[in-house]
């Protein structure tokens, strides 16, 4: 496993966790960062024993964006320059959103500008009721362009057109409303809720969990065509000829665990 100089990586036996670890800069990111989690996600979606992954943060801010020591160095980078720079925030957020295994994101405190980015790549999101939300970008003259579709699939474009536009902060329950979290919860029901949903994916066939975020990510917001339904038709067929498909329906039909569950 890698070293980790400002995020930690943790895997208990199906569970990764990995954790933003600078309380003191409010978790923003920066080049180091980018690479950091990039790796992490790589690593625990590679790992085999891995079924779910928990993104959180330590400290009273989930992911403040950018870090502002990062932002003065951009701020005199060449137009290719910053292309190799964004293009690298693209990357790392593609791997998280594309990670072959089921992510969660455990919201403890605020999130702004590229952060949303963090929170909108996970499948899933869960926030504390005192979380604040905002996409910033246009307060000093930018855009959220990386992030944009990982942030328009969560929270819908019809909101996006309010908070992109506005910049303007928004509180969890708002977050919860449009969509772009799936839950919110107080402080002490924070741990619970993120265990809650873990159990239902450890005791889901992993190979079908993952055949269905390929699903869902090939098949969102597409027009119904004769080729999206061959698609559609080619993926149930897949995973019911295959050996932990034929096992679950063996085990549903015979009132039995499926192999994949202990005992």
């Amino acid at each position: 496993m890698s070293d980790f100089t400002k995020l930690s990586l943790a895997i208990d036996g199906a569970v990764a966790r990995i954790w933003l670890d600078q309380p003191e800069a409010r978790n923003a990111f920066d080049d180091v960062v980018i690479a950091e989690l990039t790796r992490a996600f790589t690593e625990a979606g590679a790992a085999p024993q891995v079924k779910a992954i928990v993104l959180g943060a330590n400290g009273p801010a989930f992911c403040a964006g950018a870090n502002l020591n990062w932002m003065r160095r951009m701020a005199d980078y060449s137009r290719d320059e910053n292309i190799a720079d964004a293009g690298k925030l693209a990357a790392m957020l593609r791997t998280i959103a594309e990670c072959p295994k089921p992510t969660i994101a455990r919201v403890q405190g605020d999130v702004y500008a590229g952060g949303m980015g963090l929170v909108a790549a996970c499948d899933m999101a869960v926030s504390v009721d005192s979380a604040w939300y905002c996409l910033s970008e246009v307060k000093i003259g930018l855009v959220p362009a990386t992030i944009s579709p990982y942030v328009l699939r969560a929270m819908g474009a019809r909101a996006a057109h309010r908070y992109f536009l506005t910049g303007e902060r928004f509180s969890a329950q708002e977050a919860h409303r449009i969509g772009y979290v799936h839950e919110v919860v107080d402080a002490d029901g924070l741990d619970a809720e993120v265990d809650g949903w873990l159990k239902h994916l450890l005791s889901a066939g992993p190979a079908a969990v993952r055949a269905c975020k390929r699903l869902v990510l090939d098949m969102a917001e597409r027009e119904i065509s004769e080729q999206l339904i061959a698609a559609t038709v080619e993926s149930i067929a897949t995973i019911r000829a295959s050996s932990e498909g034929k096992e679950g329906v063996q085990a549903f039909l015979n009132k039995r665990k499926p192999n994949w569950l202990p005992g």
